[in-house]
């Protein structure tokens, strides 16, 4: 039953993947919305269910090493893995706004997270905790970022005549089943994954941070793959970004207004390894053939992520 459940939850991944990408860009084509924005907002928010769905069952049960290591390790995955297989599919065109817009909320959100969680390490306090008035401050981060997208929908508008465009009912259908497939798909994929693995006895903290990890992020790279194939590389690098921030501001907020999270400063290497991750794609956004996320860039990215994956091995 374990890995039925795991083959069916990437089926519904593929598929939800598909109609989320098809729903969002025919949406955005209707009412002159960017691709970018969509990307940024609807599409970002579907593809972070999982995370959410995961870390609020982890605040709850007190399983802290599995909501923080599950956010970090997604979010090291998204840039990583996800915009690496993307890239490799098809070069990642990334626009001026991104670069110097959104892909420094990424850095601001990793930074914020460092500051917020290092209690022992800043203060001296006898622990870390990422208590509930740190979780209102990332919950108050992201309203910003949400302020942002509404001014940036209003400025850019959408000239991407490549997809059909659908009545608005059809594409929040597309969109509604699109987001219940991920969400169901990521969950049966993330519960597979956690029985098998711990058939082998991994640790907790490790499972957060590979299976589960990679598990919720399987919404995005099904989601930032489909992009790439149909080159709307807006979305498909929205996406991502959007996610990531997501992630940090909105899910790991979230879970700790739900219940204080409990900080091992073993992690503050996994928010380094996340913080270089945005920096290099900030740089790679200035290089490759037309400033283009190219695919050597993309097997640079999958090399950086399974070198990842070894370290987190071996630190176990």
């Amino acid at each position: 039953m374990t890995y039925f459940l795991l083959i069916l939850g990437f089926l519904f991944l593929i598929k939800g993947a598909d109609l989320l990408v098809d729903g969002s860009s025919s949406l955005a084509k209707r009412f002159g919305i960017s691709d970018l924005v969509i990307g940024l907002t609807i599409v970002a928010f579907g593809t972070s269910a999982p995370e959410l769905l995961v870390n609020i069952i982890a605040s709850i049960q007190g399983a802290s090493d599995i909501g923080i290591g599950n956010i970090l390790g997604s979010n090291i995955a998204n840039i990583f893995l996800i915009l690496g297989v993307a890239a490799i599919i098809y070069p990642l065109k990334i626009k001026r706004s991104t670069t110097w817009k959104e892909i420094p909320l990424n850095i601001l959100a990793a930074v914020a997270l460092f500051l917020l969680a290092n209690d022992l390490l800043i203060d001296k306090m006898p622990e870390s905790i990422i208590t509930r008035i740190d979780g209102f401050i990332l919950i108050l981060f992201f309203i910003i970022f949400m302020y942002y997208t509404i001014h940036l929908a209003k400025s850019e508008k959408n000239h991407n005549e490549k997809f059909q465009s659908k009545s608005v009912l059809v594409s929040i259908i597309m969109i509604s089943v699109g987001v219940v497939g991920l969400a169901l798909g990521g969950k049966w994929v993330v519960d597979g994954a956690v029985d098998i693995a711990k058939m082998f006895g991994l640790s907790e903290a490790l499972i957060g941070l590979t299976i589960v990890a990679v598990g919720t992020s399987l919404p995005e790279l099904a989601t930032s793959a489909v992009a790439a194939y149909k080159r709307n590389t807006d979305i498909a690098i929205g996406n991502v970004v959007g996610s990531n921030i997501f992630n940090i501001f909105w899910v790991l907020g979230l879970s700790a207004i739900i219940k204080p999270l409990p900080f091992v400063p073993e992690i503050n290497t996994d928010i380094i390894v996340f913080l270089f991750a945005t920096i290099l794609l900030f740089v790679f956004s200035f290089t490759g053939t037309k400033k283009h996320v190219d695919r050597i860039e993309g097997i640079i990215f999958l090399v950086c992520y399974i070198a990842y994956l070894v370290f987190l091995v071996v630190r176990g």
